[in-house]
C-alpha cells in the first residue's frame, strides 16, 4: 500500500472533504500543521450559488467554482475519494494511505441537482447547468416539489428572471419554515403571493411525474388532496443524504440517520483527535454552510491547542433559535437572526444586502485567492 502523507511528526492533519467547513478548517490550520485535504472535486463548489447559476448560467463560472490550488500555502490537496477512515488516518479509493495525527471528517451531504452538483468535474457541472437552463427557459409551467429553503429560493430565482412563468411549489407540510417566527412565514407568504408563486401546502404528489427532473415534458400529476398540477418541467427540492459511506470504523458513534455524534468540542465520541463538522454531525441545528464554517473555527482552535500540548477547550453551542437568510431572487427574501433580545426578522432589503446580491461569492473568491 502506497503512502501519500509526510512522515508523521505529530502535526499531520487529514481533512476529508473540501466543502464549506473542510476548506475553512484546512485554511485555518495551514500555518499551524501539515494539512492534507482529501477532496474528489477539481474545485470548491459554492453550492449557495447553484440556484442563481441555473437561471443565470454565465454567472456560475466565476462565482460558483473555485480551484483549490490557492487555498493552502503549505499544505496539499489530494484529489481523491476517501474509501475508509480509522483512528490513524485515511485509506483512499486508489488504495493509497494518508497517515494522520488528527482527522477532520468534513464530507458533508448530497442533495438533488440543481441545489448541488452531481459530478466532481467543473466542466461537466457547467455543461449540465447550461443544458438545464435551456430546458427551464422553454418551460412555461414549473413544478417545485418541496417548500423548504431550496424550493422557496429557487422559486424566487425563476421569477426574478422569468416573471411570467407559472411556478408551483408543493409540500405536504401544513406551514412554511416550521420553527421560525410567525413573522418570517407571514413575510414569505406575502412576497410569494406578490411574485405570483402558486404555493400549495398540506398536499403531495400521488406519484413522481413521468419525466426526469429538469427535463421539459408536459405532464399532469395527481395530488393527495384530490387535485392535480400540470407542468412542463419539475425539480426535486428535498432529499438530503449524508456522505458517510467511508465511516464504518465509527459506526458506534453514528445515529440511525448516519450522522456522527460529537462532543461540545466537536470531537467524535470517544476520540480526542478525531473531529467532525457540518452536515455530517448529529448536532441539533439546521444544516447550513454558515454553521459548518463556525464548526471549522472551533476545530481549528482545538487542534492548534493540541499541537501546543494543551487539550481541546473551545466548545460549540448551537444557537437556541434557528437563523436563516432566505433570498427570493437578488432583491427579495426574508431572514431571521439572533440578537441579545431574541430572534429578529430581517426585511428583504437587508437580506439582499447581506446575501441576495452576490450570494457570498465575493467572500469565497477571497478565501480561494481568486478575488
Amino acid at each position: 500500500m502506497s503512502r501519500v502523507s509526510r512522515v508523521s511528526n505529530g502535526r499531520t492533519v487529514a481533512v476529508i472533504g473540501g466543502g464549506y467547513g473542510g476548506a475553512a478548517v484546512a485554511k485555518a490550520l495551514d500555518e499551524e500543521a501539515d494539512v492534507i485535504l482529501v477532496e474528489p472535486k477539481d474545485a470548491f463548489v459554492h453550492a449557495a450559488g447553484s440556484l442563481r447559476a441555473l437561471v443565470q448560467p454565465d454567472w456560475a463560472g466565476d462565482n460558483m467554482f473555485f480551484p483549490y490550488d490557492r487555498l493552502l500555502r503549505r499544505g496539499k490537496v489530494i484529489r481523491e475519494r476517501a474509501a475508509s477512515v480509522d483512528v490513524a488516518g485515511v485509506t483512499l479509493a486508489s488504495g493509497a494511505r494518508v497517515d494522520a495525527d488528527y482527522v477532520v471528517l468534513a464530507s458533508g451531504s448530497g442533495y438533488p441537482f440543481p441545489a448541488k452538483t452531481d459530478t466532481d468535474v467543473t466542466s461537466e457541472a457547467l455543461e449540465r447547468i447550461h443544458a438545464t437552463h435551456d430546458e427551464l427557459s422553454r418551460a412555461e409551467r414549473v413544478l417545485l416539489v418541496g417548500a423548504g429553503p431550496v424550493g422557496l429560493e429557487l422559486s424566487g430565482e425563476i421569477k426574478a428572471v422569468w416573471p411570467g412563468k407559472q411556478v408551483t411549489v408543493i409540500d405536504p407540510a401544513e406551514q412554511l419554515m416550521p420553527g421560525f417566527l410567525p413573522e418570517v412565514r407571514e413575510e414569505l407568504h406575502r412576497q410569494l403571493d406578490a411574485l405570483g408563486v402558486d404555493l400549495r401546502l398540506g398536499t403531495a404528489l400521488v406519484e413522481e411525474p413521468p419525466a426526469e427532473p429538469g427535463r421539459t415534458k408536459t405532464f399532469t400529476a395527481a395530488t393527495t388532496d384530490g387535485g392535480s398540477v400540470t407542468a412542463d418541467l419539475w425539480f426535486r427540492c428535498y432529499g438530503v443524504r449524508v456522505n458517510g459511506g467511508y465511516l464504518g470504523a465509527f459506526d458506534t458513534a453514528r445515529t440511525p440517520q448516519g450522522q456522527i455524534q460529537v462532543t461540545e468540542t466537536l470531537n467524535v465520541i470517544g476520540h480526542d483527535h478525531i473531529y467532525a463538522l457540518g452536515d455530517l454531525t448529529a448536532i441539533a441545528e439546521a444544516k447550513m454552510a454558515g454553521y459548518a464554517m463556525k464548526h471549522a473555527e472551533v476545530i481549528a482552535e482545538n487542534i492548534t491547542a493540541q499541537l501546543r500540548g494543551e487539550g481541546p477547550t473551545a466548545t460549540y453551542i448551537p444557537a437556541p433559535t434557528p437563523s436563516v437568510l432566505l433570498p427570493l431572487g437578488p432583491d427579495g427574501g426574508v431572514g431571521q437572526v439572533p440578537t441579545p433580545d431574541g430572534p429578529t426578522v430581517l426585511p428583504a432589503q437587508a437580506v439582499s444586502e447581506y446575501k441576495g446580491k452576490d450570494l457570498f461569492a465575493g467572500r469565497f473568491a477571497e478565501l480561494f485567492g481568486t478575488a
